[in-house]
C-alpha cells in the first residue's frame, strides 16, 4: 500500500476512549498519594463527577484547537486534551474534597463559564406562545457572528408558524456547530396543522445537523409528527441521547422512528416513556434496541406493552451488554416477559439501576429475576419491584439477591403480600453491611408488628439511612409504638403511618386461635438462612 496518500485522523477521539479516560481520572482521584495526604483524599462519587466535568472541558479546549487546524491529522488536539486533562485533574486534587455546602470549586467554576458560552436556553422563561417579534428578540444571541453555541433547549415555550420561519434561517446557520437539541414542549397549545407545519420547518432547518442528543418529548408527535421530523431523524448517525417521551408514540409512529433513523450504533440513552406504544410498537421498538449495543439507559415505562412486547423487548435488551439503568415500570409483561427477562439480565455485568415495579410478575417471575439478579450486577443500588402481587413464597429468594447487593441505596417491594414472613425475611438480608443503603419501602404489605419491628431494627443504626416507608399494614397500635421507639432518636426517618389499619382483615386461622402469632413467626424465622454464594 502506498503509504504517501493515506492518513490516520486522531481527532476526535472514539467515545469508548473518552469513558475510559474518564474511568482512568476516577482512580487516580481516589488513590492515596503524597498529595492526597496533604490535601485529602476525594470519595468515587465526587471523583466521578469530577473526572466527568475535568474530561469533558479538556474535550472542549481541544475540539476548538481542532476547528483552527481542520488540515492536520489531529495529534495536537490529542496533546492538548491530556495536557487539560492532567493539568484540570492536579487543580481538583489539590482543592481536596468538597462538602455539599463549600464553594462549587475549580472545575464547577470552569464548566459553569464553559456552558454559558456553548448553552442557548430559553426555557426558564413565561410558558407562552412567542411571537414572530419576540422569537427575533430572544434569538438575537445565535445570530451574532463567531458564537460558539453548541447546545439549544427551546422547551417550555410555543412556536407558531411566523416565529417558527424567524428561527429556521438561524438554526440552519449554526447546523455545522450544534451537537444537542431539546425541542420538548414547544407546540403547545397549537392546532394540530400549525404544529406539524412548525415541526417540519424546525426539521429542515436542522437536517444534516451531527447531534449527539435530541429530545423531542412532550410534543403528542404521533406518527405524523413522527414524519414531520423526518428530515432531521433521517440525518442522523450519531446520536447518542434520544428522547420521546409522551409523545403519544403509538404503534405506527414506534414503526416510523424505526424507519427513519439510519444508525443508533453510538446511542446510550433511549427514553419512551408514557406513550401509548402497546406490544406491535414494542416489537418495532425492539428492533431499535436490537441495533443500539452502546445502549447504557433504557427507559419503556408505561407504554401499555403486554406479554407479547415485552418478551420481544427482553430479548433486544441482550444485544446491549453496557446497560446500567433499565427502567420498564408500569407495563402488563406478566410472568412470561419476566422469566424472558430474566434470561438477559446476567449479561448486564454493569446494572446499576432497575426498575420493575407494576409488571405483574406474581411469584414465579420475581423468583426467576431474583434468582439471577443475585449472582449478577455486583455494583446494584436500586431495585425497585413494587406491585406486582409478590408473596411470601417470593421472599427467599428476594431476601437471598438483596443480602447479595451490598451497594444497594434504594429498596422498593410496596403494594405486594409479602406479611410478616416475607418482610422479617427481607429485614434479615438488610441486616450486614449495606452501609449505603437510604431507602426501603415496604408499605401496603399486610406487615403486622413483628414484621415492622424487625424492619425497623434492620435499618435505624445504618448512618446515611433517610427513609423507611412501612405506611398501609396492619399494624398494631403497641407495634406502631415500638417502632417509633426504635427510631426514637431519628424519627424524621420514619414515613407516614396515617394509613395503617391495626384492625386489619388478613388474619389467619391460626391466628385467630389464641396465641401470639406475631412473635412465633419471628421465632420460627429467626435462624432461618439466606443462602448466598461466596
Amino acid at each position: 500500500m502506498d503509504s504517501a496518500g493515506f492518513s490516520m485522523k486522531l481527532w476526535p477521539p472514539s467515545l469508548s476512549t473518552r469513558l475510559m479516560l474518564v474511568e482512568r481520572m476516577t482512580k487516580n482521584l481516589i488513590t492515596p498519594s503524597i498529595l492526597s495526604r496533604k490535601y485529602g483524599l476525594l470519595s468515587k462519587e465526587e471523583a466521578e463527577e469530577d473526572a466527568k466535568q475535568i474530561e469533558a472541558l479538556a474535550f472542549d479546549s481541544a475540539n476548538q484547537h481542532f476547528d483552527k487546524e481542520p488540515d492536520g491529522d489531529g495529534s495536537s488536539a490529542v496533546q492538548l486534551y491530556a495536557k487539560e486533562s492532567s493539568k484540570l485533574m492536579l487543580e481538583v486534587i489539590k482543592r481536596g474534597p468538597q462538602t455539599k455546602e463549600s464553594a462549587e470549586g475549580i472545575v464547577s467554576e470552569k464548566v459553569k463559564a464553559s456552558d454559558e458560552t456553548t448553552i442557548f436556553d430559553i426555557s426558564k422563561g413565561r410558558r407562552d406562545f412567542i411571537s414572530a417579534e419576540e422569537a427575533s428578540e430572544l434569538l438575537k444571541p445565535l445570530s451574532e457572528p463567531g458564537n460558539n453555541y453548541k447546545r439549544i433547549c427551546f422547551s417550555n415555550r410555543s412556536f407558531g408558524v411566523d416565529a417558527a420561519k424567524i428561527a429556521g434561517p438561524i438554526l440552519s446557520s449554526l447546523k455545522d456547530q450544534l451537537t444537542e437539541v431539546d425541542l420538548s414542549d414547544f407546540v403547545a397549545g397549537r392546532p394540530e396543522e400549525e404544529a406539524l407545519e412548525v415541526m417540519e420547518i424546525f426539521s429542515s432547518a436542522l437536517d444534516a445537523c451531527d447531534l449527539r442528543y435530541l429530545d423531542l418529548s412532550n410534543n403528542a408527535l404521533g406518527e405524523k409528527g413522527i414524519r414531520a421530523f423526518g428530515a432531521l431523524l433521517k440525518s442522523q448517525k450519531n446520536l447518542e441521547e434520544l428522547y420521546l417521551m409522551n409523545d403519544g408514540i403509538s404503534e405506527e409512529a414506534a414503526q416510523a422512528v424505526c424507519e427513519l433513523i439510519p444508525s443508533t450504533d453510538k446511542l446510550r440513552i433511549l427514553h419512551f416513556h408514557n406513550n401509548m406504544t402497546g406490544d406491535e410498537g414494542a416489537l418495532a421498538i425492539s428492533k431499535l434496541v436490537k441495533h443500539s449495543p452502546a445502549l447504557e439507559d433504557f427507559r419503556c415505562s408505561s407504554t401499555r406493552v403486554g406479554s407479547e412486547g415485552g418478551v420481544a423487548l427482553s430479548q433486544a435488551l441482550g444485544e446491549c451488554r453496557n446497560l446500567k439503568k433499565v427502567d420498564l415500570r408500569d407495563n402488563m409483561f406478566g410472568v412470561e416477559a419476566g422469566i424472558a427477562l430474566s434470561k438477559v439480565l446476567s449479561i448486564f455485568s454493569g446494572l446499576t439501576e432497575i426498575y420493575l415495579s407494576y409488571l405483574n410478575l406474581e411469584d414465579e417471575g420475581s423468583i426467576a429475576l431474583a434468582n439471577v439478579l443475585k449472582e449478577s450486577a455486583p455494583s446494584l443500588e436500586v431495585l425497585e419491584m413494587d406491585g406486582n402481587d409478590i408473596t411470601a413464597k417470593a421472599a427467599p429468594a428476594l431476601a437471598a439477591c438483596i443480602a447479595a447487593k451490598q451497594f444497594l441505596t434504594t429498596l422498593k417491594l410496596g403494594e405486594n403480600e409479602l406479611k410478616d414472613e416475607g418482610a422479617i425475611l427481607i429485614a434479615k438480608a438488610l441486616e450486614d453491611g449495606h452501609g449505603q443503603l437510604t431507602e426501603v419501602d415496604m408499605s401496603t404489605n399486610a406487615i403486622r408488628r413483628a414484621g415492622a419491628r424487625c424492619l425497623a431494627q434492620a435499618v435505624v443504626n445504618k448512618s446515611g439511612f433517610k427513609v423507611l416507608n412501612i405506611n398501609g399494614n396492619f399494624i398494631s397500635d403497641e407495634g406502631i409504638d415500638e417502632v417509633k421507639d426504635i427510631f426514637k432518636n431519628s424519627l424524621h426517618v420514619l414515613g407516614p403511618l396515617d394509613d395503617n389499619d391495626p384492625e386489619g382483615e388478613d388474619y389467619d386461622e391460626e391466628a385467630d386461635e389464641g396465641g401470639d402469632n406475631e412473635n412465633d413467626l419471628e421465632i420460627r424465622l429467626k435462624d432461618l438462612d439466606i443462602k448466598q454464594e461466596e
